[in-house]
Parts: structure tokens; sequence; C-alpha cells
């Protein structure tokens, strides 16, 4: 099978590659300025002030768009895995790459559950607009506070590890 692989798509390395390079760039950056522009900002104020009917609106519906928009995070992350195993298979790399094993650790580790986590409160049960909807007031706000205790632990993680696993792709530095 690897053979086969690679006598097809090798020729095609590079596309392979920047589909890659792409579908990193959409994950890693598509929610970011949603996230530090609307909806921490609107929640953050809301807290100030949880009496507030127009914060807590703006809370909400920072908390759904972002659900929305989470969308293009979450088409490109198995778009960067399928092609990120094509380019092991077809770059010839093998577990001897140091660098490269300490990126699929982090990968494997840390951001395949935050993905898991993730696609759960945006997609799935903890999708605000499909609960509201549903008339769940309480669960509504249970799973907002989810939502933002999930944000809590994971902005730091990706905030470390992200620019880690870029600077190991990119400089492939050598560990003896």
């Amino acid at each position: 099978m690897l053979e086969l692989i690679k006598e097809y798509l090798g020729p095609y390395y590079l596309i392979v590659k920047f589909v890659h390079v792409f579908a990193v760039m959409a994950w890693s950056w598509s929610t970011a300025v949603a996230y530090t522009s609307y909806l921490k900002p609107a929640y953050i104020k809301w807290r100030k002030n949880p009496a507030d009917p127009i914060l807590l609106q703006r809370r909400d519906w920072a908390f759904e768009q972002f659900d929305r928009g989470a969308v293009i995070e979450h088409t490109a992350f198995p778009v960067l895995v399928i092609s990120g195993g094509l380019l092991f298979a077809l770059g010839g790399w093998d577990i001897g790459f140091h660098w490269l094993m300490l990126k699929l650790s982090i990968v494997v580790l840390i951001f395949f559950p935050i993905e898991i986590a993730d696609y759960w409160l945006s997609h799935m049960g903890g999708n605000k607009y499909r609960i509201r909807a549903s008339g769940d007031a309480e669960k509504y706000q249970r799973y907002i506070q989810h939502h933002w205790h999930f944000f809590r632990i994971t902005t730091p993680l990706i905030t470390l590890f992200m620019p880690m696993v870029i600077f190991l792709a990119i400089v492939k530095p050598a560990f003896n």
C-alpha cells in the first residue's frame, strides 16, 4: 500500500505539502481573531456585570458565532492530519527523526484531545445554538461555562505548542 501511495502521489509531494501547510494555517489561525476580539471580551464584560441583558446577549451571540466559525478550523484539522500522513509516507521520514517524533507527540497528545473536545463543544452535544433552540436554558448556561473553561485551559497550551510545532517543522533541529 505504501509503495502504491508513493508511486501515485510521489510526483505531487510539493502539492501535498502546500495543502498541509495551508490546512495548518487555517486550523491554527481561523478562530484566533474571533476568540481574542469578540468572544473573550464579550465574556469578560458580561462577568463584570452578569445582570446586564445586553452583555448577556453579546456573550451568547459571540459563543454561537464562534461555534459556527469553528467549522473552518474543524475542516482543516482532518485535512492537515491526512496530508501530514501522506508527507510522512512520501518524504521518507521515520522515527529516527527526533524533531518529527516530538512534533507528532505534541499533535497526538495535545492537539488531538483538544480537537475532540472542541468538536463536541462547537458542533455536537455542546453546540450553543442548538441547545438554545431546544429551550433548555440551564443546559445552555452550563455549556457556555464548559466552553469558557475549555478556552481557559487550551489557550495557553495552543499558544505554547503551536509555534513549537511550526518551529520543528521548518527548522527540523537535530537532537542527539
